[in-house]
């Protein structure tokens, strides 16, 4: 009764939280808006009914929560190391701190759901989901985010 209403909140929950977390100068409050943009398809999974798109939401929500906390942990180690909370003051991040420059650069591609990474096979199968299930009209709602 409710999935087409989940499906529609999750739409525009994605929307608008990535376009927020553009605006963003602040990194945790980025990386904050990112993870609200991901809690979008795990509610499209859900809103779903389906099978692909239940496990598809379960990876979302395994993935977010290692990718999410990593990048929380990096940003606040970055802090406590630099003392610099906005991205236009972190210039030069490669010569002071590498290590954890590289480690958040590859979870960030993982955040963005780049082919490869765990991301990108959730949001995939919550894609598969959506299309498989019997809400035709709502698939191509879904098929704009792409």
């Amino acid at each position: 009764i409710f999935s087409p209403w989940l499906i529609i909140v999750g739409t525009m929950q994605i929307i608008y939280a990535a376009s927020t977390s553009l605006g963003q100068r602040n990194l945790k409050k980025r990386i904050a808006y990112s993870s609200v943009s991901h809690m979008g398809f795990i509610i499209i999974g859900i809103g779903s009914i389906t099978d692909t798109g239940l496990n598809g939401a379960i990876l979302q929500i395994i993935s977010h929560g290692f990718i999410g906390a990593a990048l929380f942990f990096l940003a606040g180690t970055s802090y406590d190391r630099m003392r610099l909370v906005y991205l236009d003051e972190m210039g030069g991040m490669t010569v002071s701190i590498p290590k954890i420059f590289t480690m958040f650069s590859i979870l960030s591609m993982a955040s963005l759901a780049l082919p490869g990474m765990s991301g990108f096979v959730a949001e995939l199968i919550v894609f598969f989901g959506i299309i498989t299930s019997q809400k035709y009209f709502l698939s191509i709602i879904f098929q704009l985010i792409f």
